[in-house]
């Protein structure tokens, strides 16, 4: 019989303690919170192996909220929240009616995939998300995070990739190393490649800079060839937009 709680005050302990479990965000994160019906049917409808990265711990249902199919399906407990306290948890003006908590498991190992998208130091989880479902969308397999990059596994990241963080494995890096693959990053400053004259043939991994300054002051690796993409009457590109950019130029080429 599937158990069903309520909790109606933000001095309830069994509150307190989901507070902060999803305060913890970055590498010290053990949970996240999957927040609305999309995204909580995106990760179920994922690949097993993408999908059991986040396992499913607690369902939680707005007050007066019917009850959603998934929660019998999964099999956990259901946890009731008022509105304000949904929207506490949910760090959302407007709560989501579901929500699922989900523990994280450990990060994927071993040789990275052909197509890689290599966010760095994207600070802006919306962003981040946004450049996950981008390469997602053109059939980039995975993505390997630079240091400072913005939680992939926070509600908002989450929220933001629409469901795409669940399509690819996520890992972290705290450095680059060379293997085999064509590296580029996209950097419009002086004495960068044209986008058109690059090859992006895999196995290939695909580096964004930071929002704000991009490449500037970074160090890269000799092996990795900045590239630039043309643009009329604007200094620069949304970071993920950029990356949107060239993981599409990249199936356009294959699919040639």
């Amino acid at each position: 019989m599937q158990v069903e709680s309520q909790i109606t005050s933000r001095a309830n302990p069994r509150f307190k303690s989901l507070r902060a479990l999803l305060a913890a965000g970055g590498q010290r994160r053990s949970h996240t919170l999957l927040l609305g019906e999309k995204v909580v049917l995106a990760w179920f409808q994922a690949s097993a192996g993408c999908r059991d990265r986040l396992r499913p711990d607690l369902w939680l249902r707005l007050e007066g909220a019917a009850p959603h199919p998934l929660e019998r399906r999964l099999a956990r407990e259901t946890l009731v929240l008022g509105e304000a306290l949904m929207r506490d948890l949910a760090d959302a003006a407007s709560p989501p009616e579901h929500a699922l908590l989900a523990s994280l498991g450990p990060e994927p190992a071993g040789a990275l995939a052909d197509l890689v998208i290599v966010p760095w130091a994207i600070q802006d989880p919306g962003n981040l998300g946004a450049m996950v479902r981008s390469a997602a969308a053109f059939g980039f397999q995975e993505a390997l995070l630079g240091p400072l990059c913005a939680d992939p596994f926070s509600p908002k990241a989450l929220r933001g990739s629409m469901g795409a963080a669940f399509l690819m494995p996520l890992r972290r890096t705290g450095s680059l190393a060379p293997d085999g693959a064509h590296w580029f990053a996209l950097d419009g400053g002086p004495g960068a490649l044209p986008l058109a004259q690059a090859d992006l043939r895999a196995p290939l991994r695909i580096l964004v800079g930071n929002e704000g300054h991009g490449w500037q002051g970074a160090q890269l690796p000799a092996w990795v060839q900045r590239v630039a993409i043309a643009t009329s009457g604007v200094e620069s590109l949304n970071a993920a937009v950029a990356a949107g950019i060239a993981c599409f130029e990249t199936a356009r080429r294959a699919g040639a």
